[in-house]
């Protein structure tokens, strides 16, 4: 007769962890605000790529492009970790494991967009 039982009986009471719903809505919106700002950076990398090093600092150092590239590296490593914790949430089933990599995963994301944002800015101000 235990054969037919399920799991369900561990999981009843537990609730949601009631962060699901704006977890998925917030990689969803990152991955729209990403579209077209990486098809700029795309098309404005293509076009500065046979250009001059000085062009190419001329095209940072705009305040537009400036704003776009931060607003871009932003998104994309905010959605990069948004995936990330989703993967190491789903797949990762030690919770000590699934701690330290959840740590060491935005640790690595917010030193690697302070890294890009700060090298634009570099740029960009012209130091």
């Amino acid at each position: 007769m235990s054969s037919y039982r399920s799991n369900i009986k561990q999981a009843q009471g537990l609730g949601s962890a009631k962060e699901g719903v704006g977890h998925w809505w917030l990689q969803r919106v990152t991955a729209v605000a990403l579209v077209p700002l990486m098809l700029w950076l795309a098309f404005g990398i293509a076009r500065y790529s046979g250009a001059g090093y000085e062009a190419t600092v001329a095209w940072v150092s705009n305040p537009t492009t400036t704003v776009l590239w931060v607003l871009a590296l932003g998104m994309l490593f905010w959605h990069a970790k948004l995936g990330l914790q989703v993967v190491i949430e789903d797949y990762v089933h030690d919770e000590k494991a699934k701690f330290a990599s959840l740590i060491a995963m935005k640790f690595i994301t917010v030193l690697l967009a302070a890294i890009a944002i700060l090298a634009v800015l570099r740029v960009a101000l012209g130091s």
